[in-house]
């Protein structure tokens, strides 16, 4: 337990922050659920729009500091490619 003022703020200030940001990553994590969904129910047009909102939560996400910028350039290249292969085998067959 911290005896300070300060670092009793401090404690309620990093409480505050680490709530915040779990809900960030975690609606980050639900949009990109859905996409992996679509993505393995093979429907392109859905994956579509499900990437798009997507790749909006994880820019959020750094926006807000809960991600790492890298991070997510490294998340949203992964479902970019995932999403082009399902585009290439929907356009091949």
């Amino acid at each position: 337990m911290p005896h300070s003022l300060s670092a009793q703020k401090r404690v309620r200030q990093d409480e505050k922050r680490r709530l915040r940001t779990r809900a960030v990553r975690s609606s980050m994590k639900t949009y990109t659920k859905k996409l992996l969904s679509a993505l393995e129910a093979g429907d392109a047009d859905q994956a579509r729009t499900e990437y798009r909102a997507a790749s909006r939560a994880i820019d959020k996400a750094v926006t807000r500091g809960a991600l790492h910028k890298r991070t997510a350039a490294r998340q949203k290249s992964r479902l970019a490619a995932r999403l082009s292969r399902l585009a290439a085998a929907t356009a091949e067959s």
